[in-house]
């Protein structure tokens, strides 16, 4: 008898809710809350890291995981956004945007003008710093105008143009600079291979921007002082940034030079950098060169390959980005006449199919989350279409 009642204290004391447990319950919720809503805005970075962990269940980590990381683009990657906080911070981009939004008058010459000018620069730039440098002026001409529901439609062209543009020269993004070294194609036979895409894609994309004439009134009479004195050293700090992409100055003291002079004369841009992205830059690298080691993966592309490589090669993009696609097939056709329109016409598409598209959605996510299903669906719709008309118009040429 004893025995039962004392069981039945002891199960009476476990159910007996204490004051603190509110409480308890309380952060719980809350901490609960913080985890789904950090989840929501990076779900790009969940699905990298995921991709990456079941890619590592068939390539143990061993030191070759060190091959897989493209340093120089990680570090570019880092100098340029923080430099272009920098420079957000001291309103560049508004002072900017107001003398672009004076000039061009209404919302076409304006969408043209930011689509053209990133489509020019990533020539010269290549298309990940063409996006890093001209997204934030196509976000301050249109906020400061409030055009905002333009956004999503100008920085998926911005994007679009920024893949495309670089297509004609070899130093216009990686995998063309890749391949013109793996194959050591002539300099003019390169542009000549890649010319019919390139005048399509400029036709097209023109033919896109445009849009309704709007006319532009800025909303805001905010009138920007600008430090001339930072300005000068963050413009220094920027090119320094691109000649990192040139190996002119070697990334690692290219890195340490720009983070010590920002940790000096602003330290909130270093606190600001989109870390994220360079986490899901880092996990691509890291899921695409796994997969570039499965014997399975291997052995397909080396069966397939042959049989269509324009095709094959758009369709590899869509699943392990462009600039991967390219290193990994390769090694599997000396049809380089095809190889090189596919991996640039296969960077539109997918988010993944190029990480340059990574970076626009990131910064388009940054300034309207809750808009984003919308954008994914016009970025799905808008880059397939080029995909599809300039294949077919690659296979009848």
């Amino acid at each position: 008898m004893r025995l039962k009642n004392n069981t039945i204290d002891v199960l009476s004391k476990q159910t007996v809710i204490s004051p603190e447990d509110p409480g308890k319950l309380q952060q719980f919720t809350k901490v609960s809350c913080w985890i789904t809503q950090a989840a929501k805005k990076q779900i790009v970075l969940i699905i990298a890291i995921t991709a990456m962990l079941i890619t590592c269940f068939f390539v143990p980590v061993d030191a070759s995981y060190l091959d897989y990381f493209n340093w120089n683009t990680l570090a570019t990657l880092y100098c340029t956004l923080a430099v272009v906080e920098a420079l957000s911070n001291i309103h560049v981009f508004e002072i900017i945007s107001r003398n672009i939004v004076i000039r061009l008058h209404n919302l076409r010459n304006a969408t043209l003008g930011l689509v053209f000018i990133t489509f020019i620069g990533s020539m010269f730039l290549a298309n990940d710093m063409a996006l890093l440098t001209f997204l934030p002026l196509g976000y301050f001409v249109l906020t400061s105008t409030d055009n905002k529901q333009a956004m999503a439609f100008t920085f998926i062209m911005q994007n679009i143009a920024a893949n495309l543009g670089g297509m004609v020269t070899p130093f216009g993004n990686p995998q063309n600079l890749y391949l013109y070294a793996f194959y050591n194609i002539d300099t003019l036979e390169f542009v000549q291979i890649m010319l019919p895409s390139f005048l399509a894609s400029t036709l097209i994309i023109g033919i896109c921007c445009f849009v309704k004439p709007i006319p532009l009134e800025l909303k805001s009479d905010n009138q920007y002082t600008l430090n001339i004195r930072l300005a000068i050293i963050y413009s220094v700090l920027f090119v320094a940034s691109i000649l990192i992409v040139f190996r002119i100055i070697p990334y690692l003291i290219g890195t340490i030079v720009i983070t010590l002079a920002l940790f000096i004369f602003d330290r909130k841009s270093l606190k600001t950098v989109n870390y994220p992205l360079l986490a899901t830059f880092a996990a691509f690298f890291v899921f695409s060169g796994n997969m570039a080691r499965i014997p399975a993966v291997n052995e397909f592309f080396s069966q397939i390959l042959p049989r269509n490589t324009l095709l094959f090669g758009i369709l590899s993009c869509q699943l392990i980005s462009n600039v991967p696609s390219a290193v990994l097939l390769s090694h599997f056709t000396d049809n380089y006449h095809a190889l090189l329109p596919a991996v640039n016409i296969g960077g539109c598409g997918t988010l993944i199919a190029s990480l340059a598209s990574l970076i626009t959605f990131s910064e388009y996510k940054k300034h309207n989350s809750t808009s984003v299903k919308s954008y994914l669906i016009q970025f799905t719709v808008i880059n397939f279409s080029f995909v599809i008309i300039l294949y077919l118009l690659e296979v009848l040429i």
